[in-house]
């Protein structure tokens, strides 16, 4: 009888610490939103800079998402930003070069993100390399495939009426004009209220969360793990592809050698929001509290004039304090 008791309590812990994570995560974000706005009270603080700050956060954001769920396995994929640019590549070969219908175009180069997931998710579990050399050898390949299609050349949409609108556009804006916000952040807001329901009330969020906890109990117990592991990459694969279908038409246009370095702030808005790097906790708010800590930050230091290499650092320490402070939290756990 004493072993569910146990089992509830660590549960409720558990969920008290994820809320707390939360929590504190949002507090520094409105923090950090009252310091920018004491110091540049007339350039933070406008409706453009707010909108700014929302259309930076719909790439990163979905790239966080997506990592959320490769994280709470206690994985890694080095290769979200290159798979956002691969997906947006493949958009530009589907929809410009071969002239399909832009919904069918969609739907490929998000086939293509879902396969590169797979095929991640297949070295890893088949050839048993570890996520974070299988990752970083997705990541070379794809970008070289990136540079080889295009030739190193951009592939521009001017040709495919509507594209520039899936991120530019604003279906609020045409209701009331007032309030022009891009329909790149209704399709943040929407992806992360689909995964957040996928990952807390279906199957592939149960073994998600059961994969990071325990994968060895949850293999003994019969599941095949590296199914799940697989689907779950894809699906991570998946979600790449979106944000790579936003940053191709807030551009207009697929820049092949665009990428390398989206990884990094993906898994800083991860880390940020309470998703532990050795895996079973995680939530989609905690991340996505993340991401816009990370666009208000950048935001914020731009606005304030500080160089680009400083923003690097201060975004270099920021991962190191949030893994330091998971750390603590679990080995006070």
């Amino acid at each position: 009888m004493t072993q569910p008791t146990s089992s509830s309590s660590w549960l409720a812990r558990l969920s008290g610490d994820q809320a707390k994570q939360k929590l504190l995560a949002f507090a520094s974000l409105i923090a950090l939103i009252a310091v920018f706005t004491v110091l540049k009270p007339d350039a933070f603080m406008t409706q453009d800079n707010i909108i700014g700050i929302l259309q930076s956060t719909t790439v990163i954001g979905v790239l966080a998402i997506a990592s959320t769920f490769i994280i709470i396995t206690s994985g890694i994929d080095l290769s979200v930003g290159v798979l956002m640019t691969f997906c947006a590549v493949m958009a530009g070969v589907f929809m410009v070069n071969l002239g399909l219908p832009m919904p069918l175009g969609i739907v490929c180069a998000l086939a293509m993100g879902a396969l590169s997931g797979c095929l991640s998710g297949l070295a890893i579990t088949k050839l048993r390399v570890p996520p974070f050399i299988a990752t970083l050898g997705m990541m070379m390949m794809l970008k070289g495939s990136s540079l080889i299609i295009t030739q190193t050349r951009p592939i521009y949409f001017s040709d495919v009426a509507g594209f520039d609108q899936i991120a530019l556009g604003s279906l609020i804006g045409d209701l009331i004009p007032s309030l022009p916000i891009p329909n790149g952040v209704l399709i943040l807001f929407l992806v992360a209220v689909v995964c957040a329901v996928i990952l807390n009330k279906t199957a592939l969020g149960r073994y998600t969360f059961a994969l990071g906890s325990n994968e060895e109990a949850v293999r003994l117990s019969g599941v095949n793990v590296n199914r799940w592991k697989i689907i779950i990459y894809a699906f991570s694969g998946g979600i790449c592809g979106i944000a790579g279908l936003l940053i191709a038409s807030r551009l207009n246009s697929a820049q092949p050698a665009l990428g390398q370095g989206y990884e990094l702030d993906a898994i800083a808005a991860v880390v940020i929001g309470g998703t532990s790097l050795s895996g079973g906790v995680g939530t989609i708010l905690g991340t996505l509290i993340g991401a816009f800590i990370m666009s208000v930050l950048i935001n914020g230091l731009r606005i304030m004039s500080v160089a680009q290499e400083w923003q690097m650092v201060l975004t270099g320490l920021i991962i190191i304090l949030a893994v330091y402070t998971d750390n603590l939290r679990r080995n006070k756990k």
